[in-house]
């Protein structure tokens, strides 16, 4: 069963990996890192370090037994008690239930762990899959944006009343 676990240097060589690979399959539903992403990546990966040492983000990846990156779920932009919510999960792990489960630990360890009182979330319109995890794990719609330029939804889930 795959691990949640809060990112780590030494998760770099498979992050790098998960991200490689799925590359093209994110980039149909969310904005493509892009070229320098890839290039900078220890750079890049140091300073998510620092910046979840500082409390201002949370960065987990969810990790096969054989230690290979299956998905991630991110907390960023803490402060006051809320957070924003960001997860992807690996193609080859899709339609397995583990966006559902991550994030659904990513919430409990937002209460226990971090001292977050509601989280705030945004999906594309037609990206149903997420969209459905969102659902699933309580968070409920708020209102409308657009992402990407095109259109998407904003979610909130209180974790505390």
């Amino acid at each position: 069963m795959p691990e949640l676990q809060l990112l780590r240097l030494d998760h770099a060589p498979a992050l790098l990996v998960f991200e490689q690979e799925n590359r093209a399959y994110f980039a149909a539903a969310v904005p493509d890192r892009g070229d320098d992403y890839f290039a900078r990546f220890d750079e890049r990966l140091r300073a998510l370090l620092t910046e979840q040492e500082a409390g201002i983000c949370y960065f987990h990846v969810l990790v096969d037994p054989a230690g290979a990156v299956l998905g991630r779920v991110n907390l960023v932009d803490v402060a006051d008690g809320t957070a924003d919510l960001g997860y992807r999960i690996a193609e080859r792990a899709a339609g397995q239930g583990l966006a559902t489960s991550a994030v659904r630990e990513v919430c409990r360890r937002a209460v226990d762990s971090y001292g977050l009182t509601a989280l705030r979330a945004a999906a594309r319109i037609d990206n149903t899959a997420s969209r459905a995890v969102l659902a699933r794990t309580g968070f409920t719609v708020t209102g409308e944006t657009r992402l990407s330029g095109r259109p998407g939804l904003t979610y909130l889930r209180r974790l505390r009343p």
